[in-house]
């Protein structure tokens, strides 16, 4: 049986709206509303949606970047707002983001031996007189030559630099590795080397990813389990087979319909949403998405769908389905 690692239950993210002279609070932008996922050991978990939907709040959140509202998050069963600053620091290094910007996330004076060294340095993982030698192990793990190691950031194409990302990540020893839009920036041909990277170094360090991302097609290839949101809620779950060979919720089938046909003589019915995403600070009331699908009855607009289990491991929250 799996050992769950991650454990998040009814996270909720609501950033405050300040306006007037007294800088009063107004209302909020509700950013993560009622989210939950649970990640095993060694899987991988797709959180997929349109770009505004709250995805990469949800990793942000997860890691504490960003305080919660409400709800719960364990990892390997320990509350992560349960405990204070220096026993948080100590769970830092299992717990790793990769963001979507390579380059912003590199300090441009910085040589990329000395940026992924000193997360080693200051969690105690290396001493200064082994530190190049474990950087230079990471390097060759991530596909980096030896020669690169004094280097600085500009001097790296975007496929090298998103590798120096992850090998920064991989320095710490993590068990699970949030992946914020990692392949997005990149060429087509450089996200298949990325990809199977995230593949082979998880065979061989049994890492679990959250990994967020607004391409199915890579979700589906990388992801075991996946999830679909919608301005800032959970609108379905399900194993990646099962989702793509039956998706339930409108959303989803819409979002699948955009998946580009590798064969040009198949075709796929496209379903094109009409409207635009309401905003996240006054969101519908009812089912988020009713303001926008075509199958939208009566009590989609006054009442929220229960998030309900419907068989396979696949659940989904729809008044319809």
């Amino acid at each position: 049986m799996s050992k769950v690692l991650l454990e998040v239950k009814n996270l909720k993210k609501y950033f405050p709206i300040k306006a007037g002279l007294l800088n009063r609070t107004v209302g909020h932008v509700k950013a993560v509303d009622d989210i939950s996922i649970t990640i095993n050991a060694g899987e991988t978990f797709g959180l997929v949606g349109e770009s505004g939907s709250g995805k990469s709040t949800v990793g942000k959140t997860i890691l504490r970047l960003h305080d919660k509202t409400e709800g719960e998050v364990k990892f390997k069963g320990i509350d992560l707002y349960g405990v204070n600053k220096e026993e948080l620091r100590s769970l830092r290094p299992k717990m790793q983001l990769i963001f979507q910007d390579p380059y912003s996330s590199l300090n441009p004076r910085v040589r990329i031996g000395d940026a992924i060294g000193e997360v080693m340095l200051d969690h105690g993982l290396a001493t200064k007189e082994n530190v190049r030698d474990h950087v230079l192990e990471v390097m060759e793990l991530c596909g980096l030559s030896a020669y690169q190691i004094d280097r600085f950031p500009h001097e790296f194409s975007g496929g090298q630099r998103q590798r120096i990302g992850i090998a920064r990540a991989l320095a710490l020893n993590p068990d699970l590795i949030i992946a914020d839009e990692p392949v997005s920036a990149l060429d087509v041909s450089i996200q298949a080397q990325i990809i199977n990277l995230f593949q082979q170094l998880q065979k061989k360090r049994g890492l679990a990813y959250l990994f967020i991302s607004h391409d199915l097609s890579v979700v589906e290839h990388l992801c075991t389990r996946v999830g679909v949101m919608y301005l800032g809620s959970m609108m379905e779950t399900a194993p990646r087979d099962e989702l793509f060979s039956n998706p339930l919720h409108p959303y989803t089938k819409a979002l699948m319909s955009a998946i580009p046909v590798p064969v040009p003589k198949l075709k796929r019915e496209r379903i094109v949403l009409k409207g635009d995403i309401p905003s996240p600070a006054n969101p519908p009331a009812g089912c988020k998405f009713h303001t926008r699908c075509p199958f939208a009855v009566d009590i989609c607009k006054s009442q929220k769908p229960e998030f309900r289990h419907v068989g396979n491991d696949h659940y989904v929250a729809c008044h319809i389905v």
